[in-house]
């Protein structure tokens, strides 16, 4: 799971996806790869200077000890740290969201694909500034060859499960807002 930028300063612009879903959809992501032990990677881009830290709701979603990687590279596939994080997991396949979807998304997706990573692209955990920002890159990185997933569908996919142990802990970190109507029909059920 790579979480790429997803700064106070870039979701101040964010127009094509509330800012309230998007932070609900990385976080729940977040929490789920955790519940899925997948590991994490995540960056920032000058955090000091212009786009600022974490949104505070990722931030303490995220495992205490987790190193949060500032880099000044645009596509942060040409930060050595990133990669090399990235490589250490010993993972071929790659969920990255980002903010924007054009450049923090796609470029190192694309990157990574080129590299012979399996690539999926969390599109409703990603956002971007202008609607047409969001359709260039959903078609650039398309083209070459990333996988459009949205947050909850590629962890249940991952799941794979509902007998699982931990199916109870991956929705719950889900929080679809479907789910608790879900719970309330299976309680239903096992009440009769």
């Amino acid at each position: 799971m790579v979480l790429v930028d997803h700064q106070v300063g870039l979701y101040s612009g964010v127009r094509d996806i509330s800012v309230g879903d998007l932070k609900h959809n990385v976080v729940a992501l977040a929490k789920a790869a955790q519940v899925l032990r997948l590991p994490l990677v995540v960056t920032t881009t000058a955090a000091d200077s212009m786009w600022g830290p974490l949104i505070p709701e990722l931030a303490a979603a995220l495992p205490a000890n987790l190193e949060v990687i500032d880099r000044s590279t645009v596509n942060a596939w040409d930060d050595e740290r990133v990669v090399g994080a990235i490589r250490a997991t010993g993972r071929k396949k790659l969920i990255l969201s980002g903010v924007s979807t054009e450049v923090c998304l796609a470029l190192p997706a694309m990157a990574a694909m080129a590299e012979g990573f399996d690539t999926y692209g969390a599109i409703d955990a990603s956002g971007t500034f202008w609607q047409a920002k969001r359709e260039a890159g959903l078609a650039r990185m398309t083209q070459a060859g990333v996988i459009p997933v949205d947050y909850s569908n590629v962890m249940v996919e991952i799941l794979a499960d509902n007998a699982d142990p931990l199916a109870v802990d991956v929705y719950a970190a889900l929080d679809m807002p479907f789910a608790v109507l879900v719970g309330q029909i299976a309680d239903a059920y096992t009440k009769r």
